[in-house]
């Protein structure tokens, strides 16, 4: 496989579907050497949640059968790719080569788990899509990459009805989870970053990777989200812990996830020639791999000792089936018993060139040992060219330097320079303050230089096909060694690392409940409180009497990003982080929606998947149309979304739809504080219980834009008569629906009773309490 150093992506994704629009969808992740499953049926016409895994996978390659099965009157999977994936490489395989039956068996030998542990086994008929999909990307794959799969080596899992939080692409963009909102026409000096940039402090790829999935698919699993939380409170308690395990996941390198590819798979046999090209740099990239898992082995011994007195159960667990696993400690001794103990994985480019060639204990192979002294004498003789050109030109500043694919050069300061550079030096490029160049006895000795490190590398190749036969019969665990140090780099070096750089009590650790209310106290915005010093606060609290929030206020007075924090809130407590408030109990969202910003994507349609458990947010719809089309359909927008249950925040500067909360008890109205000072608006960016109108501020910005003061003082005549109508209207409605709005009142209290922590004589109290104020207000009434 291809050495891939970067965070770029190195999914191939392989999609199929039926006419019932079921899709299946395979990736496989090529760094990583795991394969994700995906089977679901398509409840948008515009493929949504295909879009969703494909903008979460981001493939460098997408496998589709030729035909389309899709109707006319659909978009069908093949139509979607052409036209929003045109620029990713697009591989069309015939119909026979999604086969579920072949797809089946591959699985079965293939995962490094049984079937029956991935839920494939007993369901297999019902899954057939995905398996059809897999057999297609797993055939191109061995037949591109000239690869064959080790058996039972792939890390398998199956995403049947999207196990995870689902946010849909638009969301992603408006939240701004992975990219600042608009980053390209702000410029690289824009302050503000996206959550991932925020907590992006990992030391390794694989760790950024892993932050950047949980962040697009955050968890449902109550229990897995605590197992972290309780991890978290541990390291938060335990500064030698903390402290101790940032030191020792700095000595694994950064790419031992990448590492295992090399071990999942395995070259076809090919003719000599036909690798005569290529062998010396795969053969390079093969070594670097073995060095790079003993440096991980070795640092092992470290991380167990840090471990050993852990209390919380995924550290306890970590230390378990890692640190406690004696097939760890075989393969670093068998891997000692042909790699020199001194070799250890390097980033200076000759270093580890050198390293590279001297793996291999001396005296296993003999063509190994002389090429190695070829190598050694022509690094010496370029060295001593470089002495003898120092003093013959008195260069006393000039540098040796090594560059993978050019190898050696030198470096000049220009200052040293006087007059020409004499004529012996070549292929001369000005670089900043230096000149670089060559000579045709460096030229010479390079390329004798190179010729004797492909020797080696070829020759350690051989050296190493039973060692890496033996590694290869472990992988499984390697696959389990690279999870767990992507997880431990996430947690320790980003979760851990931020809470840590905040003042004491500022982040605090979220409850969770199946069915209980969305209440934060005090929460900030994790992104811009980081910016502005005197970031204000705000709680926001949704139960099933009260699942609707219609937060009101006039243009920039917080609404939009009161809505973006509730949200990044929720996120934040879903992958197991702590979270911006002084306290918050959230209910498990399951599908994230969001309108924000001045464009609607009519196309997306995604709305068609809401249920009870999902969290909506919404910021002034119906804007592109008139005043009173605009009302109509954000009031009957709200009448859906009440109808469905769901926790929903809508941001509003229409005053009129407050006047829903006089016919569905289940809203709350809430605005944000504004005061008219000296014809001036103060902005207090503090959310407050009710609606509170600010008057004609409108008409106040009018007067500031220059307009003739005729024309404001008529416009504030009408709207003052259109005010007094309006207001008697709302009085009447306010006391046909008084009493239905008290019992909702009473039914609230009551659903935050049922899911508190409080004792049972507490509870008894607080229901005694609430009956004697019911009673009293029917005697006042």
């Amino acid at each position: 496989m291809e050495d891939d150093g970067g965070e770029s992506s190195s999914f191939v994704v392989g999609i199929i579907e039926n006419r019932a629009k079921e899709v299946g969808l395979a990736a496989f992740d090529l760094r990583s050497a795991s394969l994700h499953l995906s089977q679901y049926i398509e409840t948008s016409s515009s493929y949504q949640n295909t879009k969703t895994l494909l903008h979460f996978y981001d493939p460098i390659v997408i496998i589709i059968p030729p035909n389309k099965l899709a109707s006319n009157s659909t978009a069908g999977v093949t139509e979607l790719v052409d036209r929003f994936y045109g620029s990713v490489k697009q591989v069309m395989l015939a119909r026979g080569c999604f086969d579920d039956t072949k797809g089946a068996i591959l699985i079965k030998n293939l995962a490094a788990k049984e079937p029956s542990a991935l839920g494939l086994d007993t369901y297999y008929k019902q899954y057939y899509l995905c398996l059809a999909a897999a057999a297609a990307t797993l055939k191109w794959t061995e037949a591109e990459k000239g690869v064959v799969v080790t058996n039972h080596s792939l890390s398998v899992t199956f995403n049947g009805s999207f196990d995870h939080m689902n946010i849909d692409s638009t969301s992603i963009q408006n939240l701004e989870i992975i990219e600042p909102f608009h980053s390209t026409l702000l410029g690289t000096s824009n302050k503000k970053r996206s959550l991932f940039h925020m907590l992006k402090t990992t030391k390794t790829i694989g760790g950024s990777r892993l932050l950047r999935a949980n962040l697009l698919q955050p968890l449902k699993d109550i229990e897995t989200i605590n197992a972290r939380l309780d991890c978290l409170d541990e390291l938060m308690s335990n500064e030698q812990l903390f402290f101790g395990l940032c030191q020792i996941l700095r000595k694994f390198p950064k790419e031992t996830d990448r590492v295992l590819c090399h071990f999942c798979f395995k070259a076809k046999k090919v003719t000599a020639e036909a690798l005569a090209v290529d062998r010396a740099k795969k053969s390079q990239v093969l070594v670097s791999s073995v060095i790079l898992l003993k440096t991980a082995l070795d640092a092992l011994p470290l991380l167990s000792k840090v471990l050993k007195d852990v209390k919380s159960s995924l550290l306890s667990n970590i230390y378990k089936s890692v640190c406690e696993n004696e097939k760890y400690d075989l393969i670093r001794k068998r891997i000692g018993e042909v790699i020199d103990e001194d070799v250890l994985h390097a980033r200076v480019p000759f270093v580890a060139c050198t390293q590279q060639c001297f793996a291999v204990k001396a005296g296993i192979d003999g063509l190994l040992d002389i090429s190695r002294r070829a190598f050694c004498e022509t690094s010496e003789a370029i060295h001593n060219l470089a002495n003898n050109y120092r003093e013959d030109f008195k260069l006393p500043n000039l540098k040796l330097t090594y560059k993978n694919r050019q190898g050696f050069h030198f470096v000049i300061p220009q200052k040293n320079i006087q007059g020409k550079l004499p004529s012996k030096f070549i292929q001369v490029v000005k670089h900043g303050n230096n000149i670089r160049c060559s000579s045709l006895e460096l030229a010479s000795l390079n390329a004798r230089n190179k010729s004797a490190a492909a020797e080696c590398y070829t020759r350690t190749e051989v050296c190493l096909e039973e060692l890496m036969d033996d590694i290869r019969e472990n992988v499984s665990v390697l696959t389990l060694l690279a999870e767990v140090l992507c997880l431990l780099d996430m947690i320790v070096n980003s979760f851990a690392h931020m809470i840590s750089t905040k003042p004491v009590d500022r982040y605090t650790r979220p409850e969770f409940t199946e069915n209980g209310p969305l209440a934060i106290d005090s929460g900030r915005h994790p992104i811009l409180e980081s910016i502005h010093n005197d970031f204000v606060a705000n709680n926001i609290f949704l139960t099933e009497a009260s699942n609707m929030a219609i937060v009101m206020g006039p243009n920039m007075s917080g609404k939009s990003t009161y809505l973006q924090q509730v949200c990044l809130i929720v996120i934040l407590a879903q992958v197991g982080c702590y979270v911006p408030a002084r306290f918050s109990t959230v209910r498990v969202v399951d599908r994230m929606f969001t309108r924000m910003g001045a464009v609607d994507n009519l196309e997306s349609n995604s709305s068609t998947n809401v249920s009870q458990r999902s969290l909506i947010v919404m910021d002034e719809l119906g804007r592109a149309t008139s005043s009173s089309d605009g009302f109509a359909i954000a009031w009957s927008c709200c009448e859906h979304l009440l109808s469905l249950k769901t926790y929903t925040v809508f941001a509003t500067h229409m005053e009129n739809i407050s006047e829903l909360v006089t016919m569905y008890p289940n809203v709350k109205i809430l605005h944000f504080d504004v005061e008219l000072k000296n014809n001036h608006l103060d902005f207090k960016f503090q959310l407050k219980e009710g609606s509170k109108r600010i008057p004609h501020y409108g008409l106040l910005l009018a007067e500031v834009a220059g307009l003739p003061s005729s024309v404001v003082e008529t416009a504030r005549m009408i709207t003052s008569r259109i005010s007094e109508k309006e207001v008697k209207r709302m009085e009447v409605n306010c006391l046909q629906h008084h009493s239905i709005q008290k019992a909702y009142h009473v039914a609230q209290r009551l659903l935050c009773l049922k899911y508190c922590n409080q004792d049972e004589d507490t509870i008894r109290q607080a229901l005694r309490n609430l009956k004697e104020s019911c009673i009293k207000e029917k005697l006042l009434s």
